[in-house]
């Protein structure tokens, strides 16, 4: 059984660096797991399955190493063009790293997403690759024995090596930085690839676009999370505003597939659209570090998941 080390970085090790990626199907824990090890919000979680649409990038900075963490999108069965785009996005960031985490959660059993995903993991050679078991704070010690058995036993079918196999709870900080002392001793030998203090490389509009987007899931029907696509317009300094009161000017649209669908968002009186609004202004003052007005409209893009004209105008 691949081995569950405890070693701590040395100080006379050369400095590493470079790209790992979290791999795994939909809602596996791999956004969450992201933000923990960064130590702030760079991706945005929900509840519900196929959240994450760009390859996130979070930072982590050590004295021994830096971690360049790509957060990928749920490799799943593609249903329309998006989804294979998605699918797409997956298979090139894993031929690019240099180490891929398989995040796998710990309260369900491996079922055919997770082999279908194994498989594909099995054709790449070179690359270390390391069983993560997420959500460990949901199961008790007997179900996680039988995980990481089962998930041994999966990589010697395969023929996969894993690296290492570690069980992590990001809600719960169980492991979590082990996880990070596992990763950085794979990474080539490197100065640091971006300046202390950066936590992302993600553009502030991508980012902003994607609070909109998590507040708006939350708490919708199950047929409307893959139908929304946010787009911020522009964001501009208020004029005229004293040096101690700034205010950021955010105009952005969020996009459904069907006009049936705009009310489900807008909600009655535009109460739900206000509350999505509130939500997402929170988090994008505390990103940019400045207050902001939020200017949010809704837009119907008949059938954009299928179309490669809007799907390239919504950025995909």
């Amino acid at each position: 059984m691949a081995r569950m080390s405890d070693r701590s970085p040395e100080s006379t090790a050369p400095h590493r660096a470079g790209f790992a990626c979290f791999v795994g199907r939909p809602n596996a824990g791999k956004s969450t797991l992201t933000n923990a090890l960064v130590g702030t919000k760079v991706a945005i979680t929900s509840n519900r399955p196929q959240t994450t649409r760009h390859t996130v990038r979070g930072i982590v900075h050590r004295p021994d190493a830096q971690l360049v963490l790509v957060d990928t999108p749920g490799l799943h069965k593609p249903r329309t063009l998006l989804g294979e785009r998605l699918n797409d996005v997956v298979r090139t960031t894993w031929a690019e790293v240099d180490v891929i985490g398989f995040c796998l959660p710990a309260d369900q059993k491996l079922g055919p997403g997770d082999k279908f995903i194994a498989k594909e993991l099995a054709g790449i050679k070179k690359t270390p690759k390391i069983a993560i078991v997420t959500k460990t704070d949901l199961v008790d010690s007997k179900a996680l024995a039988e995980q990481l058995l089962a998930i041994h036993q999966l990589g010697a079918e395969l023929g996969i090596e894993w690296a290492e196999i570690v069980p992590v709870s990001a809600v719960g900080d169980t492991q979590v930085q082990l996880l990070a002392d596992l990763i950085a001793p794979l990474l080539p030998e490197s100065p640091p690839l971006y300046p202390e203090g950066d936590l992302t490389d993600e553009p502030e509009m991508v980012m902003v676009a994607e609070l909109i987007r998590e507040a708006a899931l939350e708490g919708v029907r199950d047929e409307l999370p893959h139908s929304i696509a946010v787009v911020v317009e522009e964001m501009i300094p208020r004029e005229n505003r004293p040096a101690d009161r700034p205010l950021l000017d955010i105009h952005a649209n969020v996009y459904i597939e069907r006009p049936s669908q705009k009310g489900i968002i807008i909600g009655p009186k535009g109460s739900r659209l206000k509350e999505v609004g509130m939500k997402s202004r929170k988090h994008i003052e505390a990103l940019l570090g400045t207050p902001v007005f939020l200017d949010l409209h809704v837009k119907v893009a008949k059938d954009w998941q299928r179309d490669p004209k809007q799907l390239r105008k919504l950025g995909f």
